[in-house]
């Protein structure tokens, strides 16, 4: 489901830029922190299958390189860019993407095993909002996710937070709210509501995302409904279903 408000950009900056981008200086090694990471892959046209064993492949390199991060994968099976993939890390303090695992060998294995098979299209940096927001700002392991993404018109951004922590105490369900903070050139959030069932998630749409009085401050809100991929996530063991 696509809301359009008006037009609006994106750019990429580069991941080196990070750390200055974050204005945080590195925490320690393990430091729980605020940031995620989310970005979406598209596989080709008529290559879904070697995409999906490609990726599984490159996950078995990031357990043989014992890397620390937890990363959630879920296809988009509902929405505009059905069939795309999501793969996303979160609970990261800024220092955390300076010491990811084995950066070349990591990139080495992508060329060799995802990329023949499917186009990057996108990848930010998001720092959770607990003041929005209901739950640990990691998503729990559920089957479904509705994922909302919201471009806020320009200067319109403290206002626009302010109406949806309006919305915190109503809250019944699991609603994760994050801004972006490097990877594009907007004003942009997403919301993750992890559900149980697709039941839940339709359940769910009589809640509005977003107040009635926030839907002037947006140019544009996707909404899309994610399914959990356990074979194309990695550490997700002790991420409990609510």
């Amino acid at each position: 489901m696509c809301y359009q408000f008006g037009i609006v950009g994106i750019g990429f900056f580069a991941a080196t830029a990070l750390p200055a981008l974050l204005g945080v200086a590195n925490g320690p090694a393990g430091e729980r922190g605020p940031y995620a990471r989310i970005a979406f892959l598209r596989p080709h046209e008529g290559q879904t299958v070697e995409f999906e064993a490609g990726y599984i492949r490159h996950l078995d390199w990031h357990r043989q390189a014992k890397d620390s991060f937890v990363w959630y994968g879920w296809s988009i099976w509902a929405g505009e860019r059905q069939r795309w993939f999501v793969y996303a890390t979160f609970g990261h303090a800024a220092g955390d993407f300076d010491r990811a695992v084995a950066p070349a060998d990591d990139e080495r294995d992508n060329v060799t095993n995802v990329v023949p098979h499917a186009e990057f299209t996108g990848n930010a940096i998001y720092e959770y909002l607990p003041a929005l927001s209901r739950g640990s700002g990691e998503p729990q392991a559920s089957p479904r996710v509705e994922l909302i993404t919201v471009d806020v018109t320009p200067g319109a951004a403290q206002t626009f937070e302010e109406s949806i922590a309006s919305l915190r105490s109503a809250l019944t369900g699991e609603t994760l709210w994050y801004r972006l903070v490097a990877g594009g050139s907007v004003s942009r959030y997403v919301c993750l509501r992890p559900r149980a069932s697709l039941t839940a998630v339709l359940e769910g749409a009589n809640a509005p995302p977003v107040p009635e009085s926030a839907l002037r401050l947006i140019a544009r809100m996707n909404v899309e409904i994610l399914t959990l991929r356990p074979t194309m996530s990695y550490g997700l063991a002790n991420r409990n279903n609510p």
